[in-house]
This record gives structure tokens, C-alpha cells and sequence, in this order.
């Protein structure tokens, strides 16, 4: 790896890492398959994402770092799907994304942001994959920083990032529980659900997409 390349991966593993609460329970091993077939799902869902952010006016940074994070989840899905035994399913067409840079940042930091969390669950479960944290870790950093210049930037567009921050907030706790959804999570279900809210609001709250408060649907 690159000395500059090192330097930026410590840098955010600094600054993301420092808020992150311990994940209070440790998933016994007859759910790591569960996970990691959750984990071929989400993987195969962000690379879409991805794919299809590409496509959209975005500024030339956020275009260059979307062509390595793309590299990064064709990397997890093959990982993926070698662990598993079978490839995930193909997709049609790519699943549509907002047009403006300002909501579409929010919904891929959001995103990565869900995907940190999984993430941290995982290696606890499967250690040798610490890389993938890692690669999360950089993800969520580098949104982390755009949404930061949104926010400062012209008031429409802080605005409407605060907007589709809200929106999607809203709707989180019915994508937490489809991704915890298999018999062997259901005793752990609930304090796992309420860990992954937490840290996403607190990531949040402290960019200041939300404020304080905000509720949540369903």
C-alpha cells in the first residue's frame, strides 16, 4: 500500500473510530453464516449503488474515489461470494439514486455508514476479514467529508441534504430489521438493532445532518 494511501486509511480509522461505541453483545459462531449472507446481499447492493452514482453530475473527486470504492466492493462480493459457495443474485438495472450531488451524498454516507456497523460486527466473528473494515472505515470517512462541505456550503444545498438526511433516517429501523432477519439473530435482534440506530444518529448528529430528536418510522 502507497505511504500517502496508508497515511489517509490511519487518518479516517482516527477520526471515524473515535466515536464508535463497543458493540455490546458477542454473536455466538452459528451466526456467522447468517451474517455473511447478509453481507453478500449489502455488498452486492452497494456496488450497485455505486455503479449507479457513477452515472450522476457529482464533483470529479467524488467521481475518481466512486471508481476505487466500486473496485473495493467487487473485491468484498467476490470474497463474498467464495465464502458462501454461490454468487449473488444479477440485477436487471441499477437501483435509481437521487440526481443531486447533495441528497445523493447523504444516501451513500448513510449507507456506508449501516455497512461500518455490519462491518464491525462481522470481525468479530471472522477476524481475517479486518480488511473489509477497513475499506468501510475509508468509505464513511470520505462521505463523512463531503457531506461536512455540503453543510457549509450554499444554504439550498445544506438544506436539502438536511432533507434527504431526515428522510432516510425515517426509514432506517425497517432496513436494520430486513437485514437482521434470519431465526439465528432473533435473540439478538433487538439489542443489535438499537446499537446500529444508535451509532448511525450519533454519526449524524455530529456532521449535523439530524438534530437531536428526530423520530423514526416504523
Amino acid at each position: 500500500m502507497a505511504a500517502w494511501t496508508t497515511w489517509v486509511s490511519w487518518t479516517y480509522h482516527a477520526v471515524i473510530m473515535a466515536s464508535e461505541q463497543p458493540i455490546p453483545i458477542q454473536l455466538p459462531l452459528d451466526c456467522e453464516a447468517a451474517v455473511l449472507e447478509r453481507f453478500l446481499k449489502a455488498e452486492a447492493m452497494a456496488l450497485w449503488t455505486v455503479q449507479s452514482a457513477r452515472l450522476q453530475d457529482v464533483p470529479s473527486n467524488v467521481y475518481t474515489f466512486l471508481r476505487k470504492h466500486e473496485e473495493d466492493e467487487q473485491k468484498h462480493l467476490a470474497q463474498f461470494e467464495s465464502l458462501i459457495g454461490r454468487q449473488s443474485r444479477e440485477r436487471d438495472r441499477l437501483p435509481s439514486v437521487p440526481r443531486q450531488w447533495s441528497a445523493l451524498a447523504v444516501q451513500i454516507y448513510g449507507y456506508e455508514s449501516l455497512g461500518l456497523e455490519f462491518a464491525r460486527l462481522l470481525v468479530t466473528l471472522r477476524p481475517d476479514l479486518g480488511s473489509i473494515l477497513d475499506d468501510e472505515i475509508v468509505h464513511v470517512g470520505f462521505f463523512e467529508q463531503e457531506v461536512q462541505r455540503i453543510l457549509r456550503g450554499p444554504a439550498d444545498a445544506a438544506d436539502q441534504a438536511r432533507a434527504s438526511a431526515l428522510a432516510w433516517w425515517r426509514k432506517l429501523p425497517r432496513t436494520v430489521r430486513r437485514y437482521l432477519e434470519a431465526p439465528v439473530l432473533d435473540p439478538y435482534r433487538q439489542c443489535l438493532t438499537m446499537h446500529i440506530l444508535e451509532a448511525v444518529e450519533r454519526r449524524f448528529l455530529t456532521t449535523g445532518l439530524l438534530d437531536k430528536g428526530a423520530e423514526l418510522k416504523g
